[in-house]
């Protein structure tokens, strides 16, 4: 596996994140219920619970939310910490704000943090300084990155416009992200097309919820298809009828699918040890 002077917390953090060792991620984010409400009735704690062990590589969670799980949860799964939110009732629900910082993240047992940010939207300015912020404490720290890239606001009609997804994706790397998440471009190839213009890993985001679970398998297919090391995976898991047993048919799309041509380097970009 190739080397890009990493250094040995960064390698190290990385590839607890990258578990599989095969360049490939599955996320689980649950940090939903800042921006829309709880994520299900009762406690969050048993779909952790649900989750571990079926091959999830990580969760996002918001700060808060860590003292009501039980830490045995993330034996063989990553915890991101996530460092910005929203609500979907402020008056620009697209504007995210910080609401913690790497150092704290650390302090609680993250393995990786992640930023989202909206392109397009009216506070687009401070969203990617924050990145930048963000970016250069985890260099000082040593912890993984994963940056959110949507292309959100007044002035976005189509945000799946494969020239869009490039610009989100390209702008995570420029900015120092290890991963990116960001939307799935329409097709295989387009999503071919964003993978191949990234440094970094791209990881798709799953999407709104979907009624059927073939329906949800067939679009991580075809993100594996379009050379995205993986899934970013949220409502079509929690809100399952059975979420681990959907996350565990996920993971084995994820971890088992044969790479598509032409992708077979996708290691190269992980500096996965020092």
């Amino acid at each position: 596996m190739a080397v890009h002077n990493a250094s040995f917390a960064r390698g190290l953090r990385l590839r607890r994140l990258f578990r599989h060792g095969d360049g490939r991620l599955l996320v689980v984010p649950l940090d939903h219920s800042v921006s829309d409400g709880p994520l299900r009735r009762g406690d969050l704690d048993p779909l952790l619970g649900e989750l571990a062990g079926t091959g999830v590589d990580a969760v996002v969670l918001h700060k808060g939310r860590l003292r009501h799980v039980d830490h045995a949860w993330f034996g063989d799964m990553s915890l991101i910490v996530h460092l910005n939110a929203s609500t979907r009732l402020a008056p620009d629900p697209d504007a995210k704000y910080l609401v913690t910082h790497v150092e704290e993240a650390l302090r609680l047992g993250a393995d990786a943090v992640s930023v989202h940010v909206n392109l397009g939207s009216r506070e687009e300015a401070r969203q990617v300084r924050d990145l930048a912020t963000v970016a250069g404490e985890c260099e000082r720290w040593n912890v993984p990155l994963l940056a959110m890239m949507y292309a959100r606001g007044p002035r976005i009609s189509d945000p799946r416009a494969p020239e869009l997804v490039a610009h989100a994706a390209s702008l995570a790397a420029d900015l120092g992200a290890d991963v990116v998440k960001t939307d799935y471009a329409g097709t295989p190839e387009r999503m071919t097309d964003v993978v191949r213009a990234c440094p970094i890993p791209v990881v798709v985001a799953g999407g709104p919820r979907l009624t059927e679970p073939d329906a949800v398998l067939a679009n991580v297919s075809d993100a594996l298809r379009g050379g995205a090391a993986g899934v970013a995976v949220g409502r079509n898991v929690f809100q399952a009828e059975r979420p681990g047993r959907m996350a565990a048919r996920i993971a084995r799309l994820v971890h088992e699918s044969p790479r598509p041509p032409g992708h077979d380097n996708v290691d190269d970009r992980l500096a996965l040890t020092p």
